[in-house]
Parts: structure tokens; sequence; C-alpha cells
């Protein structure tokens, strides 16, 4: 049986938004379960209070939705924030996105699914997903 994917925040907004193929795409692949970091459900909330004007209870909603498929979302310990400076420092991301890497990394995951980092891009054995990647776009 293969690990579990990591999901980054752009997939989870996705799936709760109106971006067609996009959504169903997001919505298909968290239906089958994975992984987040508390970090991706803080910048999820942000992002859909902050860009889609979603309120607060909405958002909730959200957040318990996408605990039902990923239960157990790891906290940023400082053991995985000292591996996301390494990571940042050697390819070049942000530290978020680092923190992104990393806690993947933290949690044993093989994909890492986003839409913010080079797709097909391998880090010590944690391949980075665009699911988005053979999309059209508008």
């Amino acid at each position: 049986m293969s690990e579990p994917p990591f999901f980054d925040s752009n997939v989870v907004i996705y799936a709760f938004t109106h971006a067609g193929e996009k959504t169903d795409k997001a919505r298909e692949l968290l239906s089958l379960g994975g992984i987040v970091s508390v970090q991706v459900l803080n910048e999820t909330a942000n992002t859909l209070h902050r860009k889609f004007a979603t309120g607060w209870p909405r958002i909730a909603e959200i957040i318990e939705s996408v605990l039902e498929g990923c239960p157990n979302p790891l906290a940023l310990s400082l053991e995985t924030h000292r591996a996301s400076l390494r990571i940042s420092q050697r390819y070049g991301f942000s530290l978020y996105d680092s923190l992104i890497v990393a806690s993947a990394l933290d949690a044993g995951c093989t994909t890492l699914y986003t839409e913010d980092m080079q797709h097909g891009q391998i880090i010590d054995g944690l391949r980075i997903e665009n699911p988005f990647h053979s999309m059209s776009t508008p």
C-alpha cells in the first residue's frame, strides 16, 4: 500500500471554491484522503476569508470537512521548522513552501499535491505533483 499524499492549501481551497476542472480534481483527490498540516488549515482559512469573503461559520464547516479525510493534521515542530530552513536554502523555496515540504517529509509522504512548486521535482523521496498540470488554462 502506498503512503497517503500530502495536500497543500491551494488544492484544499480549489475543492471548496468554484474553479471548474480544478475544483473537480481537488475534490476527487481529497475524497481519497491524505495528510495536511495545521499550517495548511490556517492558510486555507485565511485565503477563504480574505480572497473569497467566506464567513467564519462556513470556514469552520470546510475545515471540519477537510478533517474527515485528513483526520490527523501535523503540528509545526521546531524540528520541522529547522528542516524547512535547510530545504529553503537548498532549493530556493519560500519559507512557507519549505514548511509544507518539511511537513510532508515528516509525515512520511511520497507525494505532495501542490501547484506552487515544480511538477515532478523530487526532494528526499517526496515527489511534487501538480494535479492540475495537464489542465488547460482559461
